[in-house]
């Protein structure tokens, strides 16, 4: 029996999609080896290709590719950016409003999180609150990264295997985000029982959001997110009874709930998921995505430092920094697409180019381009925070300056997890977060202005981590 003959059906639809999805960049090979490399790149070890395709290794499927997909090593001209990049970039505007919208809950929400003064002088439950809320991120963005790589295998198999993830993380999170939570409430004043009907909520509210995020529902999420807008909205005009404020709260919640629960029945009850292969043996370890928890968790403490840095070191004197929040949150979907762009330039230059200097001198400039175009967007999305709350603290020189090179840390952190150097952006975005934690709190630093512990870590991480992403990603194979 031949091995051809021995292949199943299954085999060998499988082969037909992942030569219709890389047939572009086999068609450009000039070698198996280069299809080789393209295979690992996207995640495919022996393991997994034997099961799903049928060969015994990368270098045996490298081979049939080759042959199968006729060569084109010149490529044609790209397509018109017309509708693709447009199309592309209104998808990353809309979640960028995602990801800022939820913060207008914490307004409409405030009666129920004010109470006496509890540690350091905040509301009592504010730390149960933001220990909530880390937890819930970091275990978002792990989550995210372990439903990615199931995706990466596509089609039906791959959403179905995505969604299965999903549900189980999700609920996983809930219960995380509130353990957490409660050791929080433990080792500082407990906290009141509507603290604890809003963390339960906001680590529900994440755990659905992840879910309709990664499977690609962004306006469904911000559909449901109306209530909430409308209800910021009108009670930053006019004070609203409570009932209305726990009604509107409830329905965007119950909203974001139903909807990622009806995304995960769809995915795994379709039909072509039904008759689909699993591949159980193909699962990564799940420390394989701690790395992303703990990205999450560094640059969510950096970004919550940004914003309640007044409140935490003087709860009598400070203020909460709402146009740095509004600027961060609302350039997260912009920053996506550029980050788009960036690797859609450095792929095109690196076809072109020949020489290794010219492709270093490349990257360079594409990721000079890609951070003066993310820190030229924070100063208007700054300007516009600070005329929807004027007394607020973010548009003096100071707060300006910290936001940019904020800014500048959060797009190399997230330029080097895109490309998979996860290990550098952890490490610099925790030791970053560490050294504010401790300069904001520790009482030896209490003479210390607070703004001057940002702008000196801040500062330091933005001056390291881009050259170090330039260093990183400056190889060819960083970009396989």
């Amino acid at each position: 029996m031949t091995e051809l003959s021995r292949r199943t059906r299954e085999h060998a639809a499988a082969l037909d999609e992942l030569a219709a999805r890389l047939g572009a960049d086999c068609a450009a090979a000039v070698h198996p080896e280069e299809i080789a490399a393209l295979l690992e790149s996207e995640g495919l070890n022996d393991q997994r290709i034997r099961e799903r395709y049928g060969f015994p290794d990368s270098f045996a499927l490298a081979d049939e590719l080759f042959a199968r997909v006729p060569r084109a090593h010149h490529r044609a001209p790209a397509p018109d950016p017309g509708d693709g990049p447009r199309a592309e970039l209104l998808r990353c505007l809309v979640r960028g409003v995602v990801f800022t919208l939820p913060a207008l809950a914490f307004v409409l929400g405030s009666p129920f999180l004010s109470g006496p003064p509890g540690t350091r002088g905040l509301p009592t439950g504010t730390f149960t609150l933001l220990a909530g809320a880390l937890c819930g991120w970091a275990w978002s963005q792990a989550l995210s990264h372990r439903a990615h790589f199931w995706l990466g295998l596509g089609g039906p198999p791959g959403r179905r295997a995505a969604a299965r993830a999903l549900a189980r993380g999700a609920s996983a999170g809930v219960a995380a985000s509130v353990a957490l939570a409660a050791l929080a409430a433990l080792l500082t004043d407990g906290a009141p029982w509507p603290v604890w009907v809003f963390c339960v909520g906001q680590a529900g509210y994440l755990a659905g959001a992840t879910v309709l995020l990664v499977l690609g529902h962004e306006r469904a999420l911000l559909a449901a997110l109306l209530p909430v807008t409308a209800g910021g909205v009108l009670s930053a005009l006019r004070d609203l009874p409570d009932a209305w404020r726990a009604a509107l709260l409830g329905a965007s919640l119950a909203a974001v709930l139903v909807l990622a629960v009806l995304t995960v029945l769809a995915e795994l009850g379709s039909a072509e998921a039904e008759s689909a292969p699993r591949y159980p043996s193909l699962a990564p370890p799940l420390w394989s995505s701690v790395p992303y928890g703990l990205l999450g968790l560094g640059v969510g403490v950096l970004v919550m430092l940004a914003i309640l840095a007044d409140v935490l070191r003087d709860a009598a004197l400070g203020s909460i920094a709402a146009p740095t929040a509004l600027a961060l949150s609302l350039s997260m979907g912009p920053a996506e697409y550029l980050l788009g762009r960036f690797r859609h330039r450095t792929l095109g230059r690196l076809r072109d180019l020949t020489g290794f200097a010219g492709f270093r001198t490349t990257v360079a400039v594409e990721l000079a381009r890609g951070m003066l175009c993310y820190l030229a967007l924070l100063l208007p999305l700054a300007w516009l925070g600070s005329l929807a709350w004027p007394y607020a603290p973010g548009a003096e020189p100071g707060r300006l300056l910290l936001l940019l090179l904020l800014g500048a840390t959060l797009w190399a952190a997230l330029l080097l997890q895109a490309f998979g150097r996860i290990w550098a952006a952890v490490t610099a975005c925790g030791l970053a977060a560490g050294a504010e934690l401790a300069g904001l709190l520790l009482p030896v630093f209490t003479t210390v202005d607070a703004l001057a512990v940002q702008l000196a870590v801040c500062g330091a991480t933005a001056l390291v981590l881009p050259p170090l992403a330039w260093a990183l990603l400056g190889r060819a194979t960083a970009h396989r």
